[in-house]
């Protein structure tokens, strides 16, 4: 055998043996190769979740709205304060009427006043189906309310109807009785809205669900 014009037996029995010891090397090397990729992979499926499992199963992170909220509150206060300038302004005038009654609230539930022409447009202006405190509005400005609360996480829209109905109970208290036919109206408004996000949020979850396990998402 000639290996770089080397020609003796013992050269020649030098390179047999080398290249013999090197092909066990490298069967030898592949074979730790061949395992380790084994273990690898066997570990892979055990502990180690691929990217898209990761992705998919992640939590959504939801964050308070803090700008909204603070808008909301801002106007809320806003259109209270002219709505309470407003109450201010008929008790000043109907000083007897309002005399009579406990409180402020029973002089308005009492309807015992009057109201000048101006006054009386601006409130029918303000309650109308389009007007900022009617139905729609109102009832918007809670859900818009409530998403911005809790950054629109599905699992809390039952913590917030519940708040809403602790909330229209207390004003009941202080009204002394049942509320006005608008804020009737309000309420059942903003209790369909609440049932078309929790409808909204579980057709999401059916979607997205694991059919292997409905408790997982895909």
């Amino acid at each position: 055998m000639s290996v770089n014009g080397v020609t003796t037996t013992q050269t020649a029995a030098a390179y047999t043996y080398n290249a013999t010891e090197n092909t066990k090397a490298e069967n030898t090397a592949q074979a730790g190769s061949t395992k380790t990729e084994n273990t690898t992979t066997n570990a892979g499926v055990v502990y180690e979740p691929s990217k898209e499992t990761a992705v998919n199963t992640a939590k959504k992170t939801y964050t308070p709205d803090t700008n909204l909220v603070n808008k909301l509150k801002a106007d809320a206060e806003a259109r209270t304060q002219q709505m309470r300038s407003l109450v201010e302004k008929l008790i000043s005038g109907q000083t007897n009427a309002y005399g009579k009654a406990n409180d402020i609230w029973q002089f308005l539930r009492s309807g015992n006043y009057t109201v000048d022409p101006a006054t009386k447009l601006q409130a029918q202006a303000d309650i109308a189906e389009d007007g900022y405190w009617g139905v729609e509005q109102t009832s918007s400005r809670i859900i818009d309310f409530a998403n911005a609360l809790t950054g629109g996480d599905p699992d809390k829209i039952e913590d917030m109807r519940a708040a809403f109905q602790k909330g229209y109970k207390q004003a009941e208290k202080t009204w002394g009785g049942s509320l006005p036919d608008i804020s009737q109206r309000t309420y059942d408004a903003v209790m369909k809205k609440f049932d078309e996000m929790a409808e909204a949020a579980k057709k999401t979850t059916d979607q997205t669900a694991d059919p292997a396990d409905p408790t997982k998402t895909k």
